[in-house]
This record gives structure tokens, sequence and C-alpha cells, in this order.
């Protein structure tokens, strides 16, 4: 691969020895990993369990010579999330897909490091390549974060670039290392439609993302045509529950009354341990087909995108029982048919529970992050 992408690629077989013996020496990675794994031990123990810690993770990983070896060693663990935090884990539309090319998948997004993971996990078991995952520099203020993530085939999307000439060179080369990916390397991609999650649980295309794909694009070549080489995929990821529903709401709540939202340094690593550790009911990932059509701008493929990754949204009872809730509070009535009534009855259950830890606003910003999908659903005519 060229050097020009030795600042945003993915770690490769050759970048092992290193950064591996640096996740090994580094205490910070060491106390984390303690921290999340017992928790509930007194914490006197922790120097005494961060020395064991750091021999397991030696001698589990330290023989590893490949990225291959590395992404094995984590499927047991991934099973495992799915097997202890999901009620059921489906996937639509992958049997109609031509994976013999490389594809650039952009999904919704709703958690920081399941979207991908899951995407990725379908993949897998389906004996297919597993993808590059397009993660910001936000994440990374942690050397060992950013080790850790780039060892999983992530490649960094730089947000933090100061001005404008500078934002557009990331731009620029970010572009170039996409298209190179999928032609020259014939690797897949995930990238999500926009920055940051949809805490509010509206998923629309962001077009700079869609500008951004294009910025590679020869002059002498046609926007239809170097979009049909990109092999744009979408997929829509959905939950039945949100781990970090409650979250979310304070913060949308706190930014709707401030302005702003003040984000702790740590708050990203918390939301993707309660991603991951939290119960998600079910989970469905639905693959749309390829992008052929001639699309001839930015805005006609972002309207493509918003309404496939909708179609393909898989609301569960949560939508309705939240849309339900939202209409009581309002002294409305909304008529609920071809759902379940035990389903129903159980989700709004669960979504009264959520709801007792927060505030009124709160309450309402929490069951509309749930209805929202469904109720565009209601009113959208394909």
């Amino acid at each position: 691969m060229p050097a020009k992408f030795d600042s945003i690629r993915p770690f490769d077989d050759a970048d092992l020895p290193r950064v591996l013996t640096a996740l090994f020496n580094n205490q910070e990675f060491i106390a984390t990993i303690v921290a999340f794994k017992f928790s509930r031990w007194p914490k006197f123990l922790r120097p005494m369990l961060a020395s064991l810690t750091r021999c397991y993770i030696i001698k589990q990983i330290g023989a590893i010579r490949t990225l291959r070896g590395f992404q094995r060693l984590v499927e047991p663990y991934m099973q495992q999330m799915i097997d202890s935090t999901t009620q059921a884990f489906t996937v639509s539309g992958l049997d109609s897909l031509d994976m013999s090319k490389a594809c650039l998948f952009i999904s919704n997004h709703r958690d920081i490091a399941l979207d991908p993971a899951f995407v990725n996990w379908v993949l897998h078991i389906n004996q297919q390549d597993t993808v590059r995952i397009a993660v910001g520099d936000n994440l990374l203020k942690k050397e060992w974060v950013a080790d850790l993530i780039r060892l999983n085939k992530c490649f960094i999307v730089k947000r933090s670039a100061a001005d404008r000439r500078e934002k557009l060179a990331a731009a620029k080369l970010l572009s170039e290392y996409i298209w190179h990916t999928l032609q020259e390397d014939k690797q897949h991609i995930w990238i999500a439609q926009r920055e940051g999650r949809a805490k509010d649980g509206n998923d629309v295309t962001n077009p700079a993302i869609v500008s951004m794909l294009t910025l590679n694009k020869p002059k002498d070549v046609e926007f239809a045509e170097y979009l049909q080489g990109l092999r744009i995929v979408p997929v829509s990821i959905s939950y039945e529950f949100d781990p970090c529903d409650i979250s979310k709401a304070k913060e949308l709540h706190q930014l709707a009354l401030q302005g702003s939202y003040d984000k702790p340094d740590n708050e990203d690593m918390r939301s993707i341990v309660n991603g991951i550790t939290g119960q998600k009911g079910r989970v469905h990932v639905h693959f749309g087909k390829v992008l052929d059509q001639q699309f001839t701008s930015a805005k006609a493929v972002v309207e493509h995108l918003d309404a496939e990754i909708l179609a393909g949204y898989q609301c569960f009872a949560s939508g309705p029982a939240a849309a339900k809730l939202l209409a009581e509070k309002n002294d409305d009535k909304l008529n609920i048919t071809n759902i379940n009534t035990l389903e129903l009855d159980a989700a709004s259950t669960y979504l009264q529970s959520r709801m007792v830890q927060l505030n009124e606003t709160e309450q309402d910003i929490l069951l509309n992050m749930y209805a929202k999908a469904w109720l565009k659903k209601q009113t959208t005519v394909r």
C-alpha cells in the first residue's frame, strides 16, 4: 500500500510485533481491562489482578503473527456477547448480493462499536472477508485505544483538522484511500451514513459523506460511472432496545436546554462498553442492493440511501410501543395493527422501566428515539 496512507490505514501484519508489545506494556490499557472485567472486586486487589491480566493477555496474543489470527481470537467473545445480550440475531438480503467484488457498506449508525461489528460478524459466519471500518479520530485520543482499533482493520477519518485547507486535504486522502481499498486491495469497507450516532433515532445520510466519496473522481469520469465503481450497499441495523438510550436522552435534553453538551473524556469508551454488555433484545441486519442506478448528484444518492435504509429497518415492537406511549402522554389514541399484543405489552413495560430514570422531557426524547423509524415507515409510500 502507498506510504501516503500510513497515517490513516489499519495496521498490517508487519505492524503486529511493535503494536502488541506496546499494548502489553501500557499500564492504562491493562488497568482499563481490570476495571471492566473485575468491576465488583475490591480495589485493593487491582495491582495483583493487573499483573495476572497482563500475563494472561501475553499468553493469549503473544503468539499471534497475523491480523487474521487476532480477529479469530475475538470470535468466541463476539459469539458470547450475542448469546448473552440479544434475544435473537437475524439477517436478510446478503444472499442476494454479489460478494465476488468489494462492497462499500453504508449503514445507519446507532452504536459506536457494534454497528460495524455486527456487519463483520454476518460476513464472517458467511465465509466472507470482514470489512475495513471507518472510525473518527475523536475516538483515538488515547494511544492504546488507537492501537487496538487499528488492529481491528479500522482506518481513520480525520475530523479534527483545524482549517478548511487541511480538512479538504484530509477528505481527499480518505476518498483516495477508500477507492484504493475497493479497487486495488479488493477489501470491503463499512462507513456510517453520518458522523456520530443518530441519538434521536432519525437515520439520515449526511450529503458530505457522498461528496467525500467522490472527491477522488477524475475529471474525465462521469459521476454515475465513478459511483458505480464504489459498489455502495445500503445496510440497515436494527436494535429492539438500545442499552445507551438513557444516556442519549439526557445528552439530547442538555443540548436542547443549554445549546451545547460537554462530553466527559471517558464517555465514548463508556458508551462502547454499555453497548456491548447491555441488553439489546432482537437485532436485525439487512443488506440492500448495490447502487447501480445512473445517479447524477450527491443529493439523489442521499435520498436513495435514506429510503433504502428506512425500508430495511426492522422496528420490532419497541417502535409502535413507544409511539403508543407518546400518544397516551398527550391524551391521544393510536390504533396499532399487525403487532403481537404480548410483544407490544412487553416492549411497553421495558420502555417504562427506562423512563423512571428520566424527567418528563427526557422521557419524551427517549420515546421519540424508539418511535421515529416506525412513524416514518407509516407515512412513507414506496
